[in-house]
């Protein structure tokens, strides 16, 4: 049996990035839990290795052999959320921080719609050339396809 796949939105509305928040808000929180584990892991690691002589002769060899192949597989599973967070549209953006875009027009301008993990709903969007940072609270009528010039400094920053 073939099952169709649903195509991913190319540009969302407020209201089809809020009704996807409660899957891309579990794949996120398990994205930010994990990567949170590993940046850990990995800062303690290199602690530890820190001017440690490496070889055949370390007693601790086959140990640290194994974390690093148990970061290697946590990796793998991180990239793995960020992937299925694509197929659904939306692009990850803040690793450990939580923060997705939604493809989305501004003013007539293609544009993201930003959420970051622990907010209730898509508040806040912010222009194609940039980012997270510098995100905008949504106003009512801003996603309206409005060709009043109003944003076009807003897709210069």
């Amino acid at each position: 049996m073939v099952r169709s796949r649903k195509r991913k939105p190319t540009s969302f509305s407020v209201e089809e990035a809020n009704a996807t928040l409660p899957l891309v808000g579990a794949i996120v929180g398990d994205l930010v839990e994990l990567g949170r584990e590993v940046y850990e892991r990995r800062r303690r690691l290199a602690v530890l290795l820190d001017g440690r002589p490496s070889g055949e002769n370390d007693p601790y060899r086959e140990e640290l052999v194994q974390i690093e192949r148990e970061l290697a597989k946590d990796n793998r599973q991180l990239r793995e959320y960020a992937g299925e967070l694509r197929q659904l549209g939306v692009e990850p953006v803040g690793g450990t921080e939580g923060w997705v875009d939604f493809p989305t027009m501004i003013e007539g301008r293609k544009g993201f719609l930003c959420w970051r993990h622990g907010e209730p709903e898509v508040l806040y969007w912010h222009p194609r050339k940039a980012d997270h940072r510098r995100r905008r609270p949504l106003a009512a009528g801003s996603l309206a396809g409005d060709d009043s010039g109003a944003g076009e400094a807003e897709d210069e920053l």
